[in-house]
């Protein structure tokens, strides 16, 4: 199993004409993701990489049955994107976009409310699970190993560094998922660890944090308190951070002492999380742990 998706996935690509929406679009097709319909405003009936183009998602939804989207749309129309998707019942939606206003994500989380739709992101390299699909940006030569080994992680280029280290360890990957470092995202650290505690394939969860916010603090909370317990590793980014400077994420800012990294360390090796100080450190720690266990 894995989890938000997998082999039978029909997958829509918002943006796909566009430099980005076709180089990586290109990449998901070698990948083995199935590809089913491009939305481009004024384009439609066009194909691009053997792709048919629409004009609106619910015509491309209407004619290939597609139920997820994934957007390279440029920020100032990337959450009408996202809305449009929502409003279609897209399943899953990844948003790669970076710079979206937060007026726009507000309006965005509103429109969520009660909905069916999940949402990853923005400014996230989206979902992959090796062997099966890949929605996102996620280098294909890094995710070649199916395993029990699950990734949740606010860092895009860190979610392939621990995926590396936990392959050339002898493991492989459930599913990555990088959730994105803006300050207002879709789904959260704690509903992918929900995820991933139920899915019968992953035996050990990854989380990699940045500073900034809590949602490493409040998934590790909800962890110590729920009997269904799997092994975590967790390394928090930006040890070195000046406080009240943004680190590469807009949502990487410390505001607060427990926003800090030694702080969040802390509180989450109190609830149990096996803690690493290095990101070198990661696959090591996977193969202690499994190895113990």
């Amino acid at each position: 199993m894995s989890i938000l998706i997998d082999k039978n996935i029909k997958v829509l690509v918002q943006g796909l004409t566009g430099k980005e929406g076709l180089f990586h679009t290109e990449q998901m097709i070698n990948y083995g993701t199935s590809i089913v319909g491009g939305i481009t405003p004024g384009k439609g009936g066009q194909i691009y990489l053997g792709v048919p183009i629409f004009n609106t998602i619910e015509e491309a939804v209407n004619n290939t049955g597609g139920n997820v989207s994934v957007i390279f749309v440029p920020s100032a129309f990337a959450s009408d994107a996202i809305l449009e998707s929502i409003y279609m019942n897209i399943q899953v939606i990844v948003c790669i976009t970076e710079g979206i206003p937060v007026s726009d994500m507000i309006r965005v989380k509103h429109f969520l409310k009660g909905k069916k739709s999940r949402l990853i992101g923005p400014n996230c390299p989206g979902i992959i699970s090796p062997k099966e699909s890949k929605v996102g940006i996620m280098p294909n030569s890094v995710f070649n190993k199916k395993g029990n080994v699950g990734i949740v992680s606010r860092s895009g280029t860190l979610t392939y560094e621990a995926a590396d280290q936990i392959v050339k360890f002898g493991y492989g990957i459930s599913t990555a998922v990088g959730i994105g470092g803006d300050s207002i995202i879709g789904m959260n650290i704690k509903e992918i660890m929900k995820l991933f505690l139920d899915d019968s394939e992953t035996e050990c969860i990854v989380m990699i944090g940045e500073i900034g916010g809590r949602l490493e603090i409040e998934a590790a909370e909800w962890m110590k308190n729920i009997e269904n317990k799997k092994p975590v590793i967790g390394f928090i980014a930006g040890q070195a951070a000046p406080k009240g400077k943004t680190m590469g994420h807009a949502g990487a800012i410390i505001e607060k002492k427990i926003e800090t990294a030694q702080e969040k360390m802390r509180i989450m090796e109190q609830t149990g999380i096996h803690i690493v100080k290095s990101p070198d450190d990661i696959g090591k720690m996977v193969y202690e742990v499994l190895y113990e266990s």
